[in-house]
């Protein structure tokens, strides 16, 4: 037994970037967009206080004044990339807050306004589970004829207990049924999980990890629980209440999620990082490439990758 060939990469895990140029036959970078979207766990409509780790500034771009058009922000990232690194294509990243919390008719001018833009091959949008419609989920099918689409839905564990301290305001059934909904149309489904969620086990963490591996889902970003001054969670950690994963411990449990996850499940992102001017802990966590070498090693060390014990339901 070894790793997948079709991945067609040096990594012991099926990477964003190996996955897009098997594909789509080219590279293809990222784009990020604010929208100017906000979050109904943010304007009241859930509740004002957002989630229990979440500041509140939403992008640094928000932070800087008034925010330039889609057209702008796409024309400003399309130069950096082509600078940096020669890029020819590009997708779209709705990242910023709730992007599809809006009307229909509103997110599809902004989407449309994304997807006209020259070298653009796709979109991707983050999104919370109940925060999408029918119509909408439809409009990003529309868009998968045409173009290469990704939703990704935040879920972060699928502990009710765990979604209730985090003050989510949904719970796993709303993620499940919402993934269903979007399943099956060409549109790629990914979801979001943080490892270190206060009253978490090893095993809680890995139950999460199962349940993402048995639904019909198509890549996942695995985050580090960051504590940041300003959040909820900064304040519970300054008052000594929580405590955080170490550096042996987050990789340990990274490697041991990936061993369980489907050859085709493109991993995304295997760690997390925070603004730096209000960053707390785990000091460990503040160099991300350090972080991803020690994955690469205890990978390496088990001599293991993605999918190893790997068991589909």
């Amino acid at each position: 037994m070894s790793k997948p060939e079709f991945w067609n990469n040096t990594k012991r895990y099926y990477d964003l970037k190996s996955y897009l140029v098997n594909t789509l036959g080219h590279p293809a970078y990222k784009l990020q967009i604010d929208a100017g979207f906000t979050c109904p766990n943010r304007d009241g409509s859930l509740s004002r206080n957002g989630c229990i780790y979440c500041d509140g500034r939403f992008s640094k771009l928000r932070m800087q004044g008034p925010l330039p058009s889609v057209t702008d922000q796409i024309a400003r990232a399309k130069d950096f990339y082509r600078r940096l690194r020669g890029a020819e294509h590009f997708i779209a990243y709705f990242q910023t807050a709730t992007n599809t919390y809006g009307s229909y008719d509103t997110l599809k001018a902004l989407y449309d306004e994304a997807l006209l833009q020259q070298d653009i091959v796709g979109i991707s949008v983050g999104t919370r589970p109940d925060s999408i419609s029918g119509k909408v989920i439809d409009l990003f099918g529309e868009y998968a004829k045409t173009h290469h689409v990704w939703i990704e839905y935040g879920l972060q564990s699928i502990h009710e207990r765990t979604l209730t301290l985090l003050n989510r305001g949904h719970n796993y059934t709303t993620f499940a049924d919402t993934v269903a909904k979007t399943a099956g149309r060409g549109i790629n489904i990914c979801t979001h999980i943080i490892l270190g969620l206060p009253g978490e086990s090893h095993d809680d963490m890995m139950a999460t990890a199962r349940a993402v591996a048995a639904l019909p889902i198509d890549g996942i970003k695995i985050h580090l629980l960051l504590a940041l001054q300003g959040t909820r969670l900064g304040d519970l950690y300054e008052a000594g209440e929580i405590s955080m994963l170490s550096r042996e411990e987050y990789v340990r449990t990274v490697c041991d999620i990936l061993e369980i996850l489907p050859p085709a499940m493109v991993i995304q992102r295997l760690t997390a990082d925070g603004y730096q001017d209000i960053y707390l802990a785990p000091e460990w966590a503040r160099n991300k490439m350090t972080v991803l070498n020690e994955i690469d090693r205890e990978l390496l060390r088990r001599d293991s990758w993605q999918s190893k014990f790997y068991r589909k339901e």
